[in-house]
């Protein structure tokens, strides 16, 4: 193994610990056959734990009236069984949710493969141990070799007998430690005669057929070595989780299946093969063109659900040729050992090494290839074949013979009227005709039909299946083998089309999905967009829940039982409901919207009434799909997430500003009123009259300079939630400027300020007040900026019908990055609008005033490229009677 395959399988084995680090662990009592003492020791050592102190509870266990093993009982908490009602009948079996309720630290629980009884929520014990497990509780569970399901065929080899209870595999990944309980043949026989395993006449069955001594001693042999497989594969693991070298173990097995019938016995036996070698494994199956009929495709979705049950995973793929699909998806995988079954072969294509086999070992000679030949198969095979050369029936028979007879009125009316003379190229025209409509044999029967055709009706002697002349036998030899090949290369065409058309309908349903998910801005649009694809794609009726949001209801309403499948699926993240082994009496198939972290929702599927369509395929398709909407819907939570988180920062940016403006920019008006206040209050009557008159100033200023800025907050507020009420007037530039210059100078005494203002401006009709205060919030910003000494210059003017007001001062400037902000709330910098002492409030209000009035304010670089220049845009707004109508009857007095 390379340093990163080393690397890969340390992460995996490390992945794979941490994960089970909160689960619980499960102790696994191993048995060859019935009655070696496995719940006897599992009882046994139950006592054990409970003399230790550990918190043992058993859930079910099953004494079958042995009173040693009833006496192991005693002294033990047992659980109540819960009591289902089925058929007039009371039916007893374990309390699954008692006792996730009582979580004790070990759970007992006999006969694993055990059916439970139906109305409970799993079909098999071994889902319930897996619910147990997963919620942290060990279990202690018992069962017997033949019930391993990868073992299922091995058993039937052996014994004869085909086990219908099984467990998958997969529960063994769960092991912490697996204890083989064994028991000599001959004892075991002899307890069987004793009584003690079966009553005497079932026992007197047994011994003549499952419990044979030769059968039990290759049952022994096979308990052994799976125990012995399971201890090596926990070594294994364990040294890769501490960093040390290892053989290599990561190579992929490839399993291929046709549904030919050996397919669930490829499985069982690749996954034997990967379990050994531990190594992933894929079951998959090439769709080609021929059509599979209901028995093939059922076998098919029983090997695909069998695989994934073992812990497998499955594929389709596609192509024209088996060979050349199943060499390019190993070569895209990295497949390292392929197992195939093998078939009866065709004796002309074995003497041309034309078998699927013998082009497989031909090309594929860098794989480690395995055939597998089961003795029932060859039987099978040789009914598939036949099944394949009858002759196709209903309409394809029906097209092969209307393609020969137009051929042959054709071939007919060509011969009389245009003196044809060779007539096979219409002959082969029907067999293309047929083989792109059909298939492979279709195309054969339309062959056949021709060949006759034309040696009765147009080979001499005619009327005739008789061939005298070498140069006609030559002839209609020629003929049948190019309509042969001919037929084969246009259904292998119409094949790769087929192929080619499926594969384009699978991408164009995911593409057309992505764009409707792509465009959805908000979950409600998500679940929308996916169940309306979902029924376009796969027909019947969707549901669908992202957390607790719920799309839009479907038509048959959901009974108790599909709500539970539901919430089951979207709790543990597995397929529930029809068609799966948890609460499979739901009419609903729920699948889990997953993400990398956990489960986002579920997703219900319910079949239109007689929907017809491949089982796999569509059930890719849904979980392609599925995987889309999850993802879509996990981006829309982020993006809200994301949203609330800038919307969350904002407002503490714009808090804090606040605060630190309160804390600053009042306060320090505040002190100074309150230190002048206190200065005259203690000292008044020594202070000299000057003193005291600039104490009184003092407060004067600074009360007013309070007010200005709680005056600035107010407006905040009112443009911010309130609006403004603009009580228009008319009103002079120049008045409107001088009274904001008075107004400044009140406060900055030395401000310097150079105001030109032409007589001839228009009066404007604005809000006197708000417009005012817009101006002194700019002439304010100037002042403050600018150097001592320097003059802000004031500049009116009327430019394409607007008054324009530019105000400029020499102050160090604004950047051109900045120059937008300076207008936002609580915006600071250590030039232009904010300084480090200014609430950041009066450009902001000077914008919304201005706005009000339909006006605009911008920065600009002040005049020869120093300090800045604030340009206020009024628009000269005539009122509704307009200003000339006034401005007369004034004149006229």
């Amino acid at each position: 193994m390379t340093e990163h395959g080393d690397r890969d399988r340390q992460a995996d084995a490390l992945v794979t610990a941490l994960q089970r680090e909160g689960a619980g662990r499960l102790t696994l009592f191993l048995g060859a056959a019935p009655g070696v003492g496995k719940t006897y020791a599992m009882l046994m050592r139950a006592r054990e734990l409970r003399r230790q102190g550990a918190d043992v509870v058993i859930g079910v266990v099953e004494t079958h009236g042995r009173p040693e093993t009833e006496a192991l009982v005693a002294g033990l908490d047992v659980l109540p069984r819960r009591r289902l009602r089925y058929q007039c009948r009371t039916l007893e079996d374990m309390d699954l949710d008692a006792l996730l309720a009582r979580r004790p630290g070990i759970a007992l629980v006999d006969e694993l493969a055990h059916r439970n009884a139906p109305g409970c929520r799993h079909e098999r014990r071994w889902q319930d141990v897996m619910e147990l497990l997963d919620a942290g509780i060990d279990v202690y569970a018992t069962v017997n070799i033949q019930h391993l399901e990868s073992l299922n065929d091995v058993v039937h080899e052996i014994t004869g007998v085909r086990v219908a209870e099984t467990v998958p595999d997969a529960v063994l990944d769960r092991l912490r430690d697996i204890r083989l309980v064994d028991l000599p043949t001959r004892e075991l026989i002899e307890r069987l005669n004793q009584g003690k395993v079966y009553v005497a006449e079932v026992a007197t069955q047994a011994l003549q057929a499952f419990f044979s001594p030769s059968n039990l001693a290759a049952l022994r042999e096979l308990a052994m070595q799976t125990a012995a497989e399971r201890v090596d594969s926990d070594l294994r693991d364990t040294h890769a989780a501490r960093g040390l070298a290892g053989p290599a173990l990561r190579s992929r097995v490839l399993v291929a299946v046709d549904g030919g019938g050996q397919s669930e016995y490829l499985v069982r036996r690749a996954r034997r093969i990967a379990e050994r070698r531990d190594a992933p494994w894929t079951v998959v199956t090439v769709a080609t063109h021929d059509r599979r009929d209901a028995a093939c495709q059922g076998e098919l979705d029983r090997a695909f659900s069998l695989a994934r049950k073992l812990g497998g995973e499955t594929e389709t793929i596609r192509g024209a040729d088996v060979v050349d699909a199943l060499l390019d998806y190993a070569g895209r995988a990295g497949v390292s050992a392929i197992l195939i079954g093998r078939t009866r072969e065709r004796p002309i294509a074995r003497a041309f090494n034309r078998t699927l086999t013998q082009r497989l070992l031909q090309r594929g000679a860098h794989y480690e290839i395995t055939l597998v030949n089961p003795p029932p198969v060859r039987a099978r095979a040789r009914q598939a074949w036949r099944q394949a050369l009858t002759p196709p029936r209903g309409q394809d028979m029906l097209l092969a013979v209307a393609a020969t007879a137009a051929a042959i009125a054709l071939a007919w009316g060509a011969q009389a009227w245009l003196g044809m003379d060779d007539l096979s190229m219409v002959f082969i025209l029907a067999v293309l005709a047929v083989a792109a409509r059909t298939g492979m044999t279709g195309a054969v029967v339309t062959a056949g039909l021709c060949f006759l055709g034309y040696t009765y009706f147009f080979i001499d002697p005619r009327e005739t299946f008789q061939i005298t002349a070498r140069q006609g036998l030559v002839t209609v030899g020629a003929f049948l083998l190019a309509a042969l090949l001919a037929g084969r290369l246009a259904s292998a065409l119409r094949a790769q089309v087929l192929a080619l058309r499926a594969v384009n309908t699978h991408a164009a349903t995911l593409e057309s999905l992505g764009r409707q998910l792509a465009s959805a801005a908000d979950l409600g649009e998500v679940m929308r967009a996916g169940r309306d694809a979902l029924q376009s794609a796969l027909g019947g009726q969707v549901w669908i829940r992202i957390g607790e949001a719920t799309g839009p209801a479907p038509a048959a309403a959901l009974s108790e039982i599909d709500q539970r499948a539901a919430d089951w699926s979207q709790q543990h993240g597995q397929p529930t409901g029809r068609g799966s082994d948890t609460l499979a009496g739901a009419s609903w198939r729920f699948l889990p919207v997953r993400h990398d972290s956990g489960t986002l929702g579920v997703v219900g599927l319910r079949d239109a009434d007689g929907a017809t369509r491949e089982e796999h395929a569509a059930r890719r398709l849904a979980e392609a799909m599925i995987d889309d909407i999850g993802q879509a819907a996990l981006r829309t939570r982020l993006v809200a997430d994301l949203q609330a988180a800038r919307v969350g920062a904002e407002t503490e940016r714009l808090r804090s500003a606040l605060l630190s403006s309160v804390s600053h920019d009042l306060r320090s008006p505040l002190a100074a009123m309150i230190g002048a206040a206190s200065s005259l209050s203690s000292y008044a009557d020594a202070m000299p009259p000057e003193d005291r008159r600039s104490l009184l100033d003092t407060i004067t200023v600074e009360g007013e300079r309070l007010d200005r800025y709680i005056q600035n907050l107010l407006d905040m507020t009112r443009l911010g939630h309130e609006g403004l009420a603009l009580n228009r007037d008319w009103i002079g530039v120049d008045e409107l400027l001088g009274s904001a210059a008075r107004r400044l100078r009140r406060y900055q005494p030395d401000v310097q300020l150079e105001i030109d203002a032409p007589s001839a401006l228009p009066e404007i009709w604005v809000h006197p007040a708000l417009v005012e205060q817009a101006v002194f919030n700019v002439l304010e910003n100037a002042a403050k900026f600018s150097p001592e000494g320097a003059a802000v210059q004031v500049r009116a003017s009327v430019v394409e019908g607007r008054l324009r007001v530019d105000v400029s001062d020499q102050g160090p400037g604004i950047p051109e990055a900045e120059r937008e902000r300076i207008f936002d709330m609580f915006y600071s910098v250590e030039r232009g609008d904010r300084g480090r002492h200014g609430t950041g409030l009066g450009l902001t209000i000077c914008q919304g005033m201005i706005g009000a009035h339909g006006g605009t304010v911008q920065a600009f670089p002040g005049p020869q490229g120093r300090g800045t220049t604030l340009r206020i845009t009024l628009p000269l707004t005539q009122p509704p009677g307009g200003p000339a109508a006034g401005q007369e009857d004034d004149d006229d007095d």
